[in-house]
């Protein structure tokens, strides 16, 4: 199979690159490095297999090239993370909605497979737990912008199904539950890598809001094989699906974990919501997918557990550390 990757040098897009890569699958990624990063597809150079352009979905001549040359299309380019949502609430809308607009209507023009990647973020303030895909959502008022990420996403989802119902373009709407793993930065508000890094200096875990507010975190890996069986599977087409594990965890025990599992030293500082990001921010309290439709659409559950996601993080973070030390002596003697 030929698999075009939208966002393939991100986290997610990385990590599904290399698997299809790895089961003999020819990929293609689109990236414009906003988020992303060369460095996690620096090992996949060497395969004959793999092809990366480092543009932009809005090149239309070389989207359309891409499209026609794949045989699906996964979606994964978005503005992504809390704190560029809020800081950049223009740009996250733009991308968001104006990116899938154009990868839906290339495909559409050769009926290619599009899988595209949403957010639980689209439950908004729901509290009916666990979220099943029928689920209303609830999202907070356009004063807040916030709700911003999640409003586009969700209109994402509305014109991929859209595109099914009016055009027949068969896609598919994953909803990614707090997808966590190596190569995952904290840059943009995630909160496990920055943990993570804060817990392996000894540094103090900034835990926001109350830290009661709870989350389910899927390895990388299980989110790769949902997103891979889905795309095998044809009943999932036309279907909204969540993606996510459901251990689940509070922010401040999540805190606790790392530091225990790392044997760390760091003092927890809670940190308010208006201090950390803006006067008035809300968040949900309460995170944790339905995943009954993911087992009956492709017979796959996630099932790695946070101790182990938390040990891989930790030793990704160890060995980038190990390999930045001789770079910083090399530096210093020539100083």
């Amino acid at each position: 199979m030929r698999y075009l990757i939208t966002g393939g040098a991100g986290f997610i897009g990385s990590h599904l690159a290399e698997r299809l890569l790895d089961r003999g699958d020819r990929v293609v990624l689109l990236d414009n490095l906003s988020t992303g990063s060369v460095e996690n597809i620096r090992h996949l150079k060497s395969s004959a297999h793999m092809q990366y352009h480092l543009d932009g979905i809005e090149n239309r001549q070389l989207l359309a090239e891409l499209v026609d040359d794949a045989d699906q299309i996964v979606h994964l380019a978005a503005a992504v993370g809390v704190k560029l949502i809020v800081e950049s609430p223009v740009r996250t809308i733009e991308t968001n909605v104006n990116g899938t607009q154009l990868i839906l209507e290339a495909a559409c023009k050769k009926k290619k497979l599009v899988l595209t990647a949403s957010t639980s973020e689209v439950y908004g303030k729901n509290t009916n737990v666990p979220f099943r895909e029928d689920a209303d959502l609830v999202l907070g008022p356009t004063t807040k912008g916030r709700w911003s990420y999640a409003a586009s996403k969700a209109l994402d989802e509305f014109l991929a199904l859209s595109y099914w119902k009016e055009k027949k373009l068969p896609v598919i709407v994953a909803r990614l539950f707090n997808t966590v793993g190596p190569r995952q930065t904290g840059r943009y508000g995630m909160v496990l890598p920055t943990f993570v890094k804060s817990a392996l200096e000894n540094s103090a875990i900034t835990v926001y809001g109350s830290g009661k507010q709870s989350r389910c975190f899927c390895d990388v890996r299980d989110t790769i094989e949902a997103l891979i069986r889905l795309m095998d599977s044809p009943q999932a087409i036309g279907e909204v699906v969540n993606v996510g594990s459901t251990e689940e965890i509070t922010i401040e025990d999540l805190a606790r974990r790392v530091k225990e599992r790392i044997g760390s030293s760091s003092p927890i500082k809670y940190v308010s919501y208006d201090q950390a990001y803006e006067a008035g921010f809300e968040d949900m309290m309460r995170r944790v997918p339905a995943i009954e439709k993911l087992y009956a659409l492709t017979g796959f559950r996630p099932r790695i557990t946070l101790n182990e996601i938390i040990d891989r993080v930790v030793a990704f973070f160890r060995q980038k550390t190990e390999e930045m030390e001789p770079r910083r002596v090399a530096t210093a003697s020539a100083d």
